[in-house]
């Protein structure tokens, strides 16, 4: 098991390090000059050139992200914001929080409600509830993320004056953007049940379970559940990552003050340093999830743990 653990971990280096490289060649594309975004059109040639050369941006590329790299490695340093002058790593440490509790609220969203649809809908397949959840989770594919949130502002907030349609101070406040960034969440969840457990019920050994004079509820809540939920707990790893992610609209939308927010705003100010540390925390986190996830499948799938004895 430590075997698998260290593999795994092992694993993650080149993925920040593709993910770094990736980001800071798009950056690097992007038309614009940081240093008359941050300067101003009226700031004069020396004061541009001074700042370029402060910050390296005269360097070649390589050399510019060898030295990110090597700071980032030795001193934890990811830079410092044009615009705020910050750590970047203090601005979106600060910013985290925020995003890590609209995501995690929108994931047990999704699985409280995605679970027990996707199994009553494996059970009474074809039945008027699953064709209608089959229906919902469809729509909830389909429907953008944006768009869904600009639906339940008008509603719950405009007409209805239920729920308040911007901030994240109040459980009131969680409500909207929870629900708005849980849509596609739920739909997954419940369609990857659904046919997880209907893969599960025909086999062998449900069959000799029922045989055997076992509960209906037993085979399906112990017997069933507990092989069907290997692909879910990985795909709830993938869509907790997509959710981190995906909140970069959902916090615009709700004006949460969070990283998504955070590195909208560095975009269009072109703070590169900020957009680069933005992806690069958003990354960690995925592959801290996915770790663990991993770590869950290995727990609860017996043929992980044979493979590294």
């Amino acid at each position: 098991m430590l075997r698998y653990i260290v593999r795994r971990v092992l694993f993650l280096i080149p993925v920040l390090l593709g993910v770094a490289f990736c980001v800071f060649t798009l950056l690097y594309l992007t038309p614009g000059d940081p240093a008359r975004m941050v300067l101003g059109d009226l700031a004069t040639e020396e004061a541009v050139q001074e700042f370029r050369n402060r910050e390296g941006l005269n360097d070649p590329f390589l050399v510019q992200f060898g030295n990110y790299v090597w700071k980032a490695v030795t001193k934890g340093d990811i830079g410092r914001s044009y615009v705020t002058k910050r750590l970047v790593a203090q601005e979106v440490w600060s910013a985290f929080p925020a995003t890590l509790k609209l995501s995690a609220l929108a994931m047990v969203i999704a699985i409280l409600v995605g679970l027990p649809c996707g199994i009553l809908s494996a059970i009474k397949q074809y039945s008027l509830f699953d064709t209608v959840t089959m229906i919902f989770a469809m729509i909830g594919l389909s429907m953008p993320v944006f768009w869904l949130g600009l639906l339940l502002i008008l509603l719950f907030s405009v007409h209805l004056r239920w729920l308040p349609s911007s901030g994240f101070g109040t459980f009131k406040a969680m409500i909207l953007p929870a629900v708005s960034l849980s849509a596609q969440a739920i739909s997954m969840v419940t369609r990857m049940t659904r046919s997880s457990m209907l893969e599960v019920i025909r086999a062998d050994y449900i069959r000799t379970a029922r045989s055997k004079g076992q509960k209906e509820s037993v085979v399906i809540w112990v017997h069933a559940l507990h092989n069907a939920l290997i692909p879910v707990v990985t795909l709830c790893g993938l869509q907790f990552g997509h959710l981190l992610a995906g909140a970069i609209l959902t916090e615009s939308i709700f004006a949460i003050p969070g990283v998504g927010r955070l590195m909208v705003t560095s975009i269009m100010q072109r703070d590169y340093p900020m957009v680069q540390g933005g992806v690069l925390f958003i990354a960690i986190a995925f592959s801290i999830v996915n770790l663990l996830v991993d770590l869950v499948y290995a727990y609860i799938d017996p043929r992980i743990k044979a493979q590294y004895k």
